[in-house]
């Protein structure tokens, strides 16, 4: 049989196409190849001097142990550089033609979540992901998915903490997370958790820092000789606030100043925001009349978010074919510009086989 890689037993190399041709993808970048040839170039010996002045002499094989250890410390600080596709093939069952089934770690490292986090429309989504898997799924993810998880959540602590966008949010999953942790770590979980022990105490210590980063956190204040919120008119203001579909995105821009607080008090809001998230029957069960006997909506929005789970809305979200089965992110201006499905669909009109991938769908995917 040929040979593919240098065991018969992986995927073979990976290929990319260029304008030259199809030229193979090398796992670790010029930069790091770079070092490694100027230590081959050091022939026999390679001095290093101390501020005592002693010298420590390394053999020629040491060097090369040395550049193989940095390799292998690159390759596993970037597990997230290697996995840069938009799709997926999602199998759950052995076939001719493919053997083994797609879990959610694997799903997980191969989609590009680091990408997805820098770009707005995709934030929240892949926060909420973050968020469901710090729950329920913490102990399914493989060695490298916890790796890669951790980064990426260090991506979006870091872009909170530069951008200050939406801390709430991230504020939210952290806090789970950590209550997640504290219960495996002390708890009978430590059978469950893959890895050595001493490493999720690292993490939890680490979440703990980044906790309380998020709560020194100061936001800048934009300066701006221009029109500003409070110059819009009082339509436009009330439009903007009725657009929201999030309760505690209404509190906080009310905060802003005392007419866009006015604005935010108005019961008509409040009750679209009841009618938008819940059911009818649901809302009459859970009736909080006000002193003036009129229902008081801002408080029953809360009180029936205790109770039902209100809906989400994201600005991108990932995509199933449930022709091709296959999992991938929508590039809405390739699909304009080229026509682009966003993977390799072999359907007549892919746009029918197409359907939004909430969270808490992309987990249950994975469930055999």
């Amino acid at each position: 049989m040929p040979f593919l890689g240098q065991d018969w037993r992986s995927p073979g190399w990976r290929w990319v196409k260029t304008e030259d041709g199809w030229k193979r993808c090398e796992p670790f970048s010029p930069a790091l190849e770079d070092v490694n040839n100027q230590l081959k170039d050091i022939s026999h010996t390679v001095i290093i001097t101390g501020d005592d002045e002693d010298e420590a002499i390394y053999s020629t094989e040491d060097c090369e142990f040395a550049a193989k250890k940095r390799k292998k410390d690159h390759c596993m600080n970037n597990t997230q550089r290697f996995y840069r596709e938009k799709w997926i093939y999602v199998h759950k069952e052995s076939t001719r033609e493919r053997h083994g089934y797609c879990t959610l770690g694997e799903a997980f490292n191969r989609l590009d979540f680091s990408s997805a986090v820098q770009d707005i429309r995709r934030f929240n989504y892949v926060v909420k992901l973050l968020q469901l898997i710090a729950k329920s799924q913490l102990t399914s993810l493989s060695g490298a998915a916890q790796k890669n998880y951790f980064n990426i959540l260090d991506k979006i602590v870091q872009k909170v903490m530069e951008d200050q966008y939406n801390p709430r949010l991230i504020k939210d999953l952290l806090q789970d997370l950590s209550s997640t942790l504290c219960i495996l770590i002390r708890g009978v979980g430590k059978s469950v958790l893959v890895g050595n022990i001493n490493i999720w105490i690292c993490r939890l210590e680490t979440i703990l820092l980044w906790q309380q980063q998020l709560k020194n956190l100061q936001m800048n204040k934009q300066v701006n000789n221009g029109l500003t919120l409070i110059d819009l008119p009082l339509h436009t203001l009330r439009n903007i606030l009725h657009r929201l579909s999030d309760g505690w995105d209404v509190i906080t821009l009310g905060q802003v100043t005392p007419t866009l607080y006015m604005l935010s008090e108005d019961r008509q809001l409040w009750k679209k925001l009841c009618q938008y998230h819940f059911a009818e029957k649901q809302f009459c069960r859970h009736l909080v009349p006000s002193e003036e006997g009129h229902i008081d909506w801002k408080l029953m929005y809360f009180a029936l978010q205790k109770y039902y789970p209100i809906k989400e809305q994201y600005g991108d979200t990932l995509h199933f074919c449930r022709h091709c089965s296959i999992l991938f992110w929508k590039d809405y201006h390739l699909a304009l510009l080229l026509k682009d499905t966003g993977h390799p669909c072999t359907a007549s009109d892919p746009d029918t086989c197409l359907m939004p991938v909430s969270p808490q769908h992309f987990i249950d995917l994975f469930k055999f």
